[in-house]
């Protein structure tokens, strides 16, 4: 089947280019840890005319049994495809390459939906990334609907002689092999096969829908959604979120939650403009000046650094064209084409980038209107050396010492390495985690590369201790490194979950920030940011409110809110009792760790709550009744709740429900003795 895969990657190619299309993606991807597979495919040349028909010949590998299917009811047969032209897109979700063709394989599932059926095979490169749970959790944070199959064991992988992530393969209505490609550049290469194709087996294509099951947004309703990265103004006062789910920016008081402003529709796009009409798309790193009041924003799938004029909220282009670029070169702001930003670190006048996709860290020139790239030669790998020879494997954070020494977190390498790149002899070096190569991870503390780390996505300098702070992301932890010994130990969080307190729990953290004598942390999975108090080292949740004073434009689909306005009630005056009817979806339960809430808040003052407004519900069991005192006259009672549930079998995966309830209600002689606020929540669909 190897040898039988390999001479078809030749007539895939050979065919495909009969559009004159042609990519600028890199060549090179990311191999399996095996002795067979320790160098990247290469593309074949071109030949620009086709020459034979595109029909297989070999009845494409059926899928193993036993395997798990997300966006599906069940396992799916290739069998039952019978008719379909079917795109195996073989990926692992750490991989910045497979992160890229996900637009190219929605363009085609959008072109094509009554011929072509797309099946995600998840072959993982991390332990992480072989959990069904989270595969699951990528699958809804990039929106994709199409089935996919947990080849963790890299079963369907081995099958079909995969090298590299990603690799897509082409199958025929007839059930037959057309061929593989390995990289990027997808939709140019795959589209003129697909036509062909149609044109081939026109009469024996069936063109009935597909029907698939998308799996439950977690995050749907959320005030945030999937947030990757964290910044905060110099004295701690204000926190800016990159709510990179819902396409957009937040600002925040740091210490009551209270939200002051968003930056973007909430609706994917690449737009310039007024704060609730421009548009991003999955934005990551974000870095404040504080001089200018200028937020710098890393708009990573538009390829591009934006920024926002936070004292009028317009939003810029500062570099970027919004086209992916391959390969790197330098250039001016507006001609400069970058490569999936992530993460930003502001110094002096310069912005320094790690720039994901080229594998380098670059330079945005502040004061001389010119982008280019100071760290990394493109190649991915464990190399360090020279500033400009070093090979970095996807950096997705940056953060500088007092010193002026740069440190990154190479995820792909699962590291956290240092450059001196103020140095006139500059070069860059390992301080903790794998120096071997991209397959060397793990979970241990240690020293240097004796710790093992699992895909890091942000480190940050802590000035108080002189440590760095890591978010070791696959490990769902926080850890600290001496950047003088390289001694890397666990600071806080043990495994997936969400627990405040001295012992706290989050699931794959991917933002810092230190501002104020704490440490905030963008809680990915868990869609909400933490605080870490760092004297103490309580860690506690930012709960968001005042979202619905920042109401979009009406034609986007930003998060809004609950507000249940019920009809007036007559209460009799005396003891009586709120009651929360609550009833959440079957199978879940309020989080007996995280902080849910009621506030409870009246025009006039006729109601209270005997042990006062303020009431936690953390571990509640639905309804809760609230003993109240209610006093004659007219009253408005306005009760905010904030539920933090999660499904019984996994207190890691939780949704926020934030309801306000508006109750009139009359205190007279007569009249019930209970306020019941009834709400049902629904788990909503994608």
């Amino acid at each position: 089947m190897r040898l039988l895969l390999a001479g078809l990657i030749v007539a895939l190619l050979a065919a495909a280019c009969t559009s004159g299309a042609v990519t600028d993606a890199p060549t090179t991807t990311e191999q399996p840890a095996s002795p067979s597979t320790t160098s990247a495919d290469e593309e074949p040349p071109r030949p620009t005319q086709p020459t034979q028909s595109f029909a297989g010949t070999v009845p494409a590998p059926e899928f193993p049994a036993g395997l798990d299917w997300l966006n599906s009811n069940g396992p799916i047969a290739l069998e039952e495809l019978q008719g379909k032209i079917v795109l195996l897109d073989f990926w692992t979700y750490g991989c910045i390459n497979c992160l890229h063709i996900i637009p190219d394989l929605h363009q085609l599932e959008e072109e094509y939906s009554e011929e072509l059926v797309v099946i995600g095979v998840h072959s993982a490169k991390f332990i992480n990334e072989g959990e069904t749970e989270n595969i699951r959790q990528v699958v809804m944070r990039y929106g994709i609907d199409h089935p996919v199959v947990n080849d963790k064991d890299f079963q369907v992988w081995s099958a079909w002689g995969a090298r590299a992530w990603p690799t897509i393969a082409l199958i025929d209505p007839a059930g037959n092999v057309v061929g593989t490609h390995a990289g990027e550049g997808v939709y140019p290469l795959v589209q003129p096969v697909i036509e062909a194709l149609i044109a081939e087996f026109d009469e024996q294509i069936d063109r009935t829908p597909f029907e698939f099951t998308p799996e439950s947004a977690t995050s749907a309703n959320t005030i945030l959604s999937y947030p990757g990265k964290v910044a905060t103004d110099d004295s701690g006062a204000t926190v800016f979120i990159a709510d990179s789910g819902h396409h957009r920016v937040v600002a925040a008081d740091a210490t009551t939650g209270e939200i002051n402003a968003v930056y973007g529709s909430g609706r994917a796009g690449f737009q310039n403009g007024a704060a609730l009409e421009a548009q991003f798309d999955s934005p990551q790193g974000l870095a404040y000046d504080d001089a200018t009041g200028l937020l710098y924003v890393a708009d990573t799938n538009n390829h591009a650094v934006r920024t926002i004029d936070t004292a009028t909220g317009e939003i810029s282009t500062l570099a970027g064209t919004g086209a992916l670029s391959w390969p790197p070169a330098a250039g001016l702001f507006e001609d400069v084409r970058l490569n999936s930003p992530w993460g930003l670190a502001l110094r002096d006048e310069q912005l320094w980038v790690a720039m994901a996709g080229f594998h380098q860290i670059w330079v945005i020139d502040l004061s001389g209107n010119v982008a280019f790239p100071a760290v990394g030669s493109s190649i991915e790998g464990v190399a360090n050396g020279a500033l400009a020879a070093a090979e970095l494997a996807q950096p997705s954070g940056v953060t500088f010492d007092g010193a002026g020494r740069l440190y990154f977190a190479d995820s792909e390498s699962s590291s956290i390495r240092w450059a001196d790149v103020f140095s006139p002899d500059g070069a860059t070096g390992l301080l903790s985690g794998s120096e071997t190569n991209l397959f060397d991870f793990g979970d241990l503390d240690g020293v240097g590369s004796e710790a093992k780390l699992q895909h890091p996505l942000a480190v940050v300098w802590d000035e108080m201790s002189g440590d760095l702070i890591i978010a070791d992301t696959y490990n769902s932890k926080l850890k600290r490194i001496d950047p003088d010994t390289g001694e890397t130990t666990t600071y806080r969080g043990g495994g997936h979950g969400w627990r405040d307190g001295t012992e706290p729990l989050f699931y794959e953290p991917g933002g810092l920030a230190i501002a104020g004598g704490n440490l905030f942390v963008a809680d990915t999975n868990n869609h909400v940011i933490r605080r870490v108090d760092l004297s103490t080292g309580d860690t506690s949740t930012l709960v968001l409110h005042g979202i619905e004073d920042f109401t979009p434009p009406p034609d986007t689909d930003a998060y809004q809110g609950t507000i249940v306005t019920l009809d007036p009630l007559e209460t009799a005056a005396g003891s009586g009792v709120i009651r929360l009817s609550i009833e959440l979806p079957e199978g879940h339960k309020v989080n007996e760790e995280a902080p849910s809430s009621l506030a409870l808040s009246t025009a006039n003052g006729n109601v209270i709550l005997d042990e006062g407004n303020e009431q936690s519900l953390t571990g509640a069991t639905l309804p809760v009744d609230l003993a109240a005192t209610f006093a004659a006259g007219e009253d408005v009672i306005t009760a905010d709740v904030t539920l933090l549930y999660c499904r019984n079998d996994s207190e890691g995966l939780c949704i926020i429900e934030q309801v306000r309830f508006v109750q009139p209600v009359l205190v007279s002689e007569a009249g019930v003795d209970t306020i019941e606020l009834p709400h049902t929540v629904v788990l909503p669909n994608i």
